[in-house]
C-alpha cells in the first residue's frame, strides 16, 4: 500500500477530521474469508486508498455502520454482516501511465486477459511504485475498474512478481464485482505449472494446511497450526513428468492464499527451483542440475552461460471462469515462457529411462 500521507494528510498531534462525504453510502456484504476480521482492518483491505485512521474516525462518527448499528472499530465481523460505508471523495490519485509492453491474450468490452511476464509487479507497493502492470494497464486502456483503489486499476487478482502467466483484468466496477465473487466462491479454476526439487513420491495428492504471516519475516508466509490468525489452504498437485532429481508438476489451488503454492511445495520438501524465498535457491543452472544428477558439466569461459532460470519456476498456465456479462464459460492458456521451457529441455536431456 502506498504511504498513507500521499492519500490522506494526517497529523498525529491532531484528531483526524473527515473530508466532505459522498452523497451515497457504499453497501458491502461481508464474505466468508473476512469472518473474524476487525472492521477497520477489513475496510482498509477493501478501500486501500483510504487510511485506517480515517476509517476509525468514520466509525466513531457513525457514518460507517454494521447491520444498521453503530459499532467500534475493533468489532469482529461475521459472514453476511451488512456494512454501510459513507466514504469521502478523494482527489484523483490515478497511477501515472507507463508505456510498458504487455501481452494481451484477449479483450472485449468487459475484461482483458493478460499473459504476465516474469519480473513484473502487478500493482504498486512499498518501494515499488513504477514499472508495474497497473501502470501499463493505465497506458494501454481507457477504462478500468477502480473497486480496488486508484493504485490497482482493473486488478481483480494478482500473481507474484516472478510468477508468469494468465491474469484477468476488469474494465468496470460491475464486472470487477462479478469476477471477484467467482474467485471468492472458488468457482474460478486455476492451473499452474512448476518444476520442483526432488522426485515427488505420489503421482497426485492434496496438500491441506493452515497458513499465516511469518512472525519474524512479515513479507513471508508459513504453514502453521490452526489459530485465530491463520487461514485454511488447500492445493492439489499432480505429476506431469519425472526427471533425475526433479519433478514437473501441475498445481491446482483450491484456495487463494498469498504465496500458497510456493509455501506448500516447500512444506512437502519439494521447493520450487530458483525460489529464493522458500528454499529453492536464487538461481538454477547447469551446475545445480549436475549436482543433483549424473550429468557431467562441460566447462565454460563465460559466467552465466550455464544459467537456465533466475526466478521461481512457477507459471499460471490456465484460467477458467464464466464471463461476467453472459455467463458463458471462458478458458485461457498461456504458453510456457522461454526460461521455463529451457529448464524443462535441460532436464529432459538427462531424463531417467
Amino acid at each position: 500500500m502506498p504511504d498513507e500521507q500521499t492519500l490522506i494528510n494526517e497529523d498525529a498531534d491532531q484528531p483526524v477530521q473527515l473530508p466532505e462525504l459522498s452523497s451515497e453510502p457504499v453497501q458491502v456484504t461481508v464474505e466468508s474469508r473476512a469472518h473474524g476480521w476487525r472492521l477497520d482492518h477489513y475496510l482498509v483491505r477493501l478501500f486501500p486508498n483510504y487510511s485506517r485512521s480515517l476509517f476509525q474516525k468514520g466509525i466513531e462518527q457513525g457514518v460507517i455502520t454494521v447491520n444498521g448499528i453503530e459499532v467500534k472499530p475493533s468489532r469482529r465481523l461475521r459472514v453476511n454482516d451488512c456494512l454501510s460505508i459513507t466514504l469521502p471523495e478523494l482527489p484523483d490519485q490515478s497511477l501515472p501511465a507507463e508505456n510498458i509492453p504487455i501481452d494481451v491474450a484477449y479483450e472485449d468490452n468487459s475484461l482483458i486477459v493478460i499473459n504476465k511476464s516474469p519480473n513484473m509487479i502487478v500493482h504498486p507497493g512499498k518501494g515499488n511504485y513504477s514499472g508495474t502492470l497497473a501502470s501499463a494497464l493505465q497506458y494501454h486502456f481507457d477504462q478500468l475498474s477502480d473497486v480496488a483503489g486508484h493504485y490497482r486499476p482493473g486488478i481483480v487478482h494478482r500473481l507474484d512478481r516472478d510468477t508468469s502467466g494468465i491474469l484477468v483484468v476488469a474494465k468496470d466496477n460491475q464486472v470487477h464485482h462479478k469476477l471477484a465473487k467467482q474467485f471468492e466462491l472458488r468457482e474460478v479454476e486455476k492451473e499452474y505449472r512448476a518444476i520442483v526439487w526432488g522426485e515427488v513420491h505420489f503421482e497426485s495428492d492434496y496438500i491441506e494446511t493452515h497458513m499465516e504471516v511469518h512472525p519474524k519475516h512479515r513479507e513471508k508466509m508459513r504453514v502453521c497450526q490452526p489459530n485465530n490468525h491463520s487461514r485454511e489452504a488447500t492445493t492439489f498437485y499432480e505429476v506431469i513428468d519425472r526427471f533425475e532429481g526433479f519433478t514437473y508438476v501441475r498445481l491446482r489451488p483450491r484456495t487463494g492464499r498469498t504465496h500458497q503454492l510456493r509455501v506448500h511445495m516447500q512444506h512437502v520438501k519439494h521447493p520450487i527451483i530458483a525460489d529464493r524465498m522458500y528454499g529453492g535457491g536464487g538461481k538454477f543452472g547447469m551446475e545445480e542440475l549436475a549436482a543433483k544428477s549424473s550429468l557431467e558439466l562441460e566447462s565454460t569461459d563465460e559466467e552465466g552461460d550455464n544459467l537456465l532460470i533466475v526466478r521461481q519456476a512457477l507459471h499460471a498456465r490456465r484460467l477458467r471462469f464464466r464471463h461476467p456479462e453472459d455467463d458463458r464459460p471462458m478458458e485461457f492458456e498461456a504458453p510456457l515462457p522461454g526460461d521455463f521451457q529451457r529448464t524443462l529441455d535441460a532436464l529432459a536431456a538427462i531424463k531417467k529411462k
